[in-house]
C-alpha cells in the first residue's frame, strides 16, 4: 500500500518528502503495509515504483494546476506544484495500466477527475448554486457534513447506507465529471463527493477518511476494501 510524497522547501535548496501520519496508520490498522513514495521527475523511476506497489493511494494536498483542464488561474486559486500533478498522474496512468486499485483523497479524487478530462471549480465561490461550507476549518476527526450515496454503488454497499456523516476540508469542487467515472455520493447542494469507475478499482472521495479511522469505525472500510481488492491478497 503506498502513496505520493508531498514535496515541502525547508530551506533555500533542501526539500523533504513525507505524507500526514493518519495516511500511515488508516492503513495499519486496516491491515496493510504502508509505504511513502518519494516525488520525482523520472518516468522510468515512476513506473519501476508502481510495478512493486498492490495498491495506490493518491493524498490531499495542492491544488491541481488549472491548465491540466484547460483554465488560466483564477483569483482564488491556492498553491499549485504542477510538477507534482505530472508526478501523480503517472502514477494513475500505471496504476490503471496494471490493474492496480486505487483510492483518490481530496487532491486525489480531483486529480484523478481531471486526469480523466473533468475539471474542477476553482474555488468554492464561483460555482452559481447556492452552497453550504465544504472547510469546515476545525476539529479533522468530527464529521460535519451529511452526503447521500447512490443507490448500488460500490461506497453504498461499503457503508450499508445510503447517508453518511464526513469531515470536510476543501476549497475547491468537482465541476465536470471526468469520463469513465460514476458520481457515487453527493452533499446535500449536489456537490459531487465521490465516485468511481466501472469497476470501483479506481474510487475518489473529496472527503478525508483516514481523519476520521478512529472516531468512525466505518471509515476503515475504505481501506479494508482497498486492501481487499490488490493483487496480492493478505499481507
Amino acid at each position: 500500500m503506498a502513496y505520493p510524497a508531498r514535496g515541502s522547501l525547508i530551506t533555500a535548496g533542501h526539500y523533504r518528502s513525507y505524507v500526514n501520519e493518519d495516511y500511515v496508520d488508516s492503513v495499519i490498522q486496516n491491515g496493510g503495509i504502508p509505504y511513502i513514495i518519494p516525488f520525482n521527475d523520472n518516468e522510468e523511476v515512476t513506473m519501476a515504483q508502481v510495478a512493486q506497489l498492490d495498491a495506490l493511494i493518491l493524498s490531499g494536498g495542492h491544488d491541481v494546476t488549472p491548465w491540466n483542464y484547460g483554465e488560466e488561474p483564477q483569483q482564488k486559486i491556492g498553491m499549485i506544484w504542477p510538477a507534482r500533478d505530472r508526478f501523480d498522474m503517472r502514477l494513475l496512468r500505471q496504476a490503471e495500466q496494471n490493474h492496480i486499485p486505487v483510492l483518490g483523497i481530496c487532491r486525489g479524487a480531483q486529480l484523478i477527475n481531471v486526469a480523466h478530462g473533468g475539471s474542477l471549480y476553482q474555488d468554492i465561490s464561483y460555482r452559481e448554486a447556492p452552497t453550504l461550507k465544504h472547510n469546515q476549518g476545525h476539529t479533522p476527526d468530527l464529521p460535519t457534513q451529511t452526503i447521500n450515496l447512490r443507490q448500488g454503488s460500490h461506497l453504498a454497499a461499503l457503508f450499508d447506507s445510503q447517508t453518511i456523516h464526513v469531515n470536510s476540508f476543501h476549497h475547491q469542487l468537482i465541476k465536470d465529471l471526468g469520463q469513465g467515472l460514476t458520481a457515487d455520493a453527493k452533499a446535500l447542494d449536489g456537490v459531487i463527493e465521490a465516485f468511481e469507475n466501472a469497476d470501483a478499482s479506481v474510487i475518489g472521495v473529496q472527503w478525508h477518511p483516514e481523519m476520521l479511522h478512529r472516531s468512525v469505525q466505518a471509515m476503515n472500510n475504505l481501506f479494508t476494501d482497498l486492501i481487499r481488492r490488490t493483487k496480492k491478497e493478505g499481507f
